[in-house]
């Protein structure tokens, strides 16, 4: 995982239009990660409504997988652990 240090010293503002605040550089990270950039915006939402322990949970789960849909996998993992039945995501 990235510190933020890191994050910043390759941040550049011409071409990271999606990315002004950290919880958006997690959730890029993401999109990329499960090969599921489309969604982008699905997970910048998630990223800024739901605690980042449990993302990184879903996401190291579904990265030891061979899944060919892993955003689906991801958000079945998510559904798992509980965060949608509990609590409502914020718009």
């Amino acid at each position: 995982m990235q510190t933020v240090k890191d994050i910043l010293k390759k941040f550049n503002p011409l071409e990271d239009k999606y990315v002004s605040r950290e919880f958006q550089t997690f959730a890029v990270f993401l999109a990329k990660k499960l090969e599921d950039e489309r969604h982008k915006s699905l997970y910048m939402k998630l990223a800024k409504n739901i605690p980042r322990p449990v993302l990184e949970k879903a996401y190291r789960f579904v990265v030891d997988s061979r899944a060919k849909n892993k955003g689906a996998l991801f958000m079945w993992k998510l559904k798992q652990l509980g965060v949608f039945a509990s609590a409502k995501v914020k718009s």
